[in-house]
C-alpha cells in the first residue's frame, strides 16, 4: 500500500494504560483524532504503581482531571523514613507539603482507581476512540501514515493513523516493529509485592518508610486510600516459586502484626526490578512511551511518573506538528530530551537500591555507620545523583551555540492573580506556552512576527506585576516568580507546555531573541533516519 490514502486517525495507540490514557486525554484534549486498542478487554483491577510527585499532580492538572485525582488519591503529611534492624533513622526525606508545582510533595494511589479517572475522561472526548479487547497484531509503516492491522471481538481489522505510539509495556509490540536496540545495565532484584487492604482504620506513621534490614530488606507504604503495600526482597536461598505464594505473603505479613483477622491481601506477585532504556525512541512514524521506552527499579517511585512525563513532553510536539506548526524533526528531540531525563531517574534508583538491597550483615553496619553519622540528611547521607534535567532539545542557546545556563529544569507553578481570581498558573492560562515577563516593558522589544508567532502556538503572555496589576496583568504573589526571575537577572522566561524551562533573557531585546529561537526550533529539520523500521506482517500476510 502506497501513501495515497488519507488516514482515518491522527494517532493511533497501542496500550491503554496509565500512560496510554494520558497520551489520549491529552491529544484529544487538543481535538486530534485518537484511536486507543487495549488486547485486554476490561482494565486490570489490582494495583500496580502506588506513587506520584508534585509533577506529576501539575500533569494531571494540565489534563483537566486534577481534582477527580485529588479525591482518590493521599498526600504524605510526613517524611520518608529508613530505619536500620535497630530502628535507627538513616535518611529522614520531607515529603510534607506542597512541591514546587503547586501539588503535595508526594501522593499515593490505588491504580485501577487512577485508570478509571483517566480512562472516564478520556473516552468522554468526542476526538478519542477506545478499542478494548483489539489486539495490535500487524503494522506497515508507509511514507505518510502507519497501517495498524488489529484482532478484536468483531474479528481482524485495519487502523490507518499519522501516527503510532506504542504505550504497550515491557514487551512492546510497537518496538518489535523498529530497529532501535537496547541498553540494560544489569540491575536485577526480585521482590514479593503484597497489596492489602486492613481492616481498621488507623494512621500509619510514618506513612512511607523503609527497613534497611541485611536479613530481609522491607519496604511499608500506602497503597493508596484505606490501603498498605509491603515489599520484600528475595534472599539469595529462596527461589520465586517459593517466594510467591499466599503462606509465604502470611508469613512475611505476621511480624508486622497483619493477619487473616485483621487485613485482606488483594494481591501477592514477584516483581524482578530492571534497569534499561530503548535508545532511540522515535523512528518515522513510530513513537514509544513509558515501560515501552525504559524500565527502572522503583526504590525512587518514578515509573509511572516518567511515562507521564514521556506523555506531556509527546503531547506537545505532536500537537505542533500534526497542526502544521511545526516540522516533523521536532519530534527527534522527544528522544533527545527524554532519553538523558529518564537515565537520571533509572541511576537515582539504582543508587537507591544499592544502598537499601545490601544483605551482608558487615556492609549494611558500615552503611548504617555512615548514614546516622551524616545526620540522616539526605544531602549527605545519600549517594549524589546529578540534578533531574532534560537532554539537547527545544532549549535555548548561548551565542556560541552552547545550551543556556538553568534551562531543561522544571520551573516552578505558584498562584496568581489575575481579574479578580486567584488560582495557580495553568488554571489561569490553560496551559500551554507561557512568557514570564517582569512587568509591562519587556513586551515592547516584540514585534508583529513575534507576537503573530507566539499567538499561533497558543502562547499565553503573562505579565507579572506586584501590590497591584493592571487589567490585562497578573499580580504575583509576594515569594512568587518575580523574586525569581529578579534573583537570576531574568527579565523574561519562556515555560513550555510540559512545564520545562525554555530559556530567559535580561531585557527586551532578549525577549525577542529568545523568541526568535523558539520559532527557529520548531522549523527543525528531521534527523537522518538512523534505521529502517521493520513492517511486520498484516494478518493476511501470515
Amino acid at each position: 500500500m502506497t501513501g495515497t490514502s488519507a488516514p482515518a486517525h491522527d494517532v493511533a495507540i497501542v496500550g491503554f494504560g496509565p500512560v496510554g490514557q494520558m497520551l489520549a486525554l491529552l491529544l484529544g484534549r487538543q481535538g486530534h483524532d485518537v484511536i486507543a486498542v487495549e488486547r485486554w478487554p476490561s482494565p486490570y483491577d489490582l494495583p500496580r504503581a502506588v506513587h506520584f510527585d508534585h509533577e506529576i499532580g501539575r500533569i494531571f492538572q494540565a489534563a483537566g482531571v486534577g481534582e477527580q485525582v485529588r479525591a482518590v488519591t493521599d498526600p504524605v503529611p510526613d517524611h520518608y523514613e529508613w530505619r536500620n534492624h535497630a530502628g535507627e533513622a538513616l535518611v529522614r526525606i520531607d515529603w510534607s507539603g506542597l512541591g514546587p508545582s503547586g501539588w503535595p510533595t508526594a501522593s499515593f494511589f490505588c491504580q485501577p482507581q487512577l485508570e478509571a479517572v483517566l480512562a472516564e475522561a478520556a473516552e468522554n472526548l468526542p476526538a478519542v476512540t477506545v478499542r478494548r479487547g483489539c489486539e495490535a497484531v500487524g503494522l506497515v509503516h508507509d511514507e505518510d501514515h502507519v497501517r495498524l492491522t488489529t484482532n478484536g471481538p468483531d474479528g481482524p481489522g485495519t487502523i490507518r493513523a499519522r501516527y503510532v505510539i506504542g504505550a504497550d509495556g515491557a514487551n512492546s509490540f510497537v518496538r518489535s516493529a523498529m530497529a532501535t536496540t537496547v541498553t540494560d545495565l544489569g540491575f536485577f532484584y526480585d521482590w514479593l509485592i503484597v497489596d492489602t487492604l486492613p481492616h481498621e482504620q488507623r494512621t500509619w506513621s510514618p506513612m512511607n518508610w523503609q527497613l534497611c534490614d541485611p536479613r530481609r530488606p522491607t519496604t511499608i507504604v500506602s497503597g493508596g486510600p484505606g490501603r498498605r503495600r509491603w515489599e520484600f526482597l528475595r534472599l539469595p536461598h529462596e527461589s520465586i516459586e517459593e517466594l510467591n505464594t499466599l503462606e509465604t505473603a502470611w508469613r512475611l505479613l505476621e511480624p508486622w502484626g497483619r493477619t487473616p483477622e485483621n487485613t485482606t491481601i488483594e494481591r501477592h506477585t514477584v516483581y524482578t526490578f530492571q534497569a534499561r532504556w530503548v535508545n532511540r525512541w522515535r523512528e518515522g512514524r513510530l513513537i514509544l512511551a513509558g515501560d515501552a521506552a525504559h524500565q527502572m527499579p522503583p526504590f525512587a517511585g518514578q515509573g509511572m511518573c516518567s511515562g507521564m512525563r514521556d506523555a506531556v513532553n509527546l503531547a506537545w510536539k505532536l500537537d505542533l506538528v500534526l497542526t502544521g506548526r511545526a516540522d516533523a524533526g521536532l519530534l527527534d528531540t522527544y528522544t533527545s530530551e527524554r532519553s538523558e531525563h529518564i537515565r537520571h531517574a533509572i541511576g537515582m534508583s539504582m543508587a537507591l537500591g544499592q544502598v537499601i538491597c545490601v544483605l551482608d550483615p558487615d556492609d549494611a553496619a558500615a552503611r548504617d555507620a555512615r548514614m546516622i553519622a551524616a545526620g540522616a540528611d539526605p544531602q549527605h547521607a545519600l549517594p549524589p545523583t546529578p540534578p533531574p534535567v532534560l537532554g539537547d532539545g527545544v532549549l535555548q542557546r548561548t551565542p556560541d551555540g552552547n545550551r543556556a545556563p538553568g534551562v531543561g529544569h522544571l520551573a516552578p507553578q505558584y498562584a496568581l492573580t489575575h481579574q479578580g481570581r486567584t488560582a495557580l498558573l495553568d488554571d489561569l492560562t490553560g496551559g500551554g506556552f507561557t512568557v514570564l515577563t517582569d512587568g509591562d516593558a519587556p513586551l515592547a522589544a516584540l514585534d508583529d512576527t513575534d507576537r503573530a508567532f507566539l499567538t499561533g502556538i497558543g502562547a499565553h503572555i503573562v505579565a507579572l506585576h506586584e501590590n497591584s496589576a493592571p487589567p490585562e496583568g497578573y499580580l504575583d504573589a509576594p515569594d512568587g516568580y518575580l523574586p525569581h526571575l529578579r534573583e537570576h537577572g531574568h527579565a523574561a522566561a519562556i515555560v513550555r507546555p510540559d512545564f520545562y524551562l525554555f530559556g530567559a533573557a535580561g531585557d527586551g531585546a532578549g525577549l525577542h531573541d529568545l523568541v526568535r529561537q523558539l520559532r527557529e526550533h520548531l522549523r527543525r529539520p528531521a534527523a537522518p533516519a538512523a534505521g529502517v523500521p521493520r513492517p511486520l506482517p498484516t494478518a493476511a500476510e501470515q
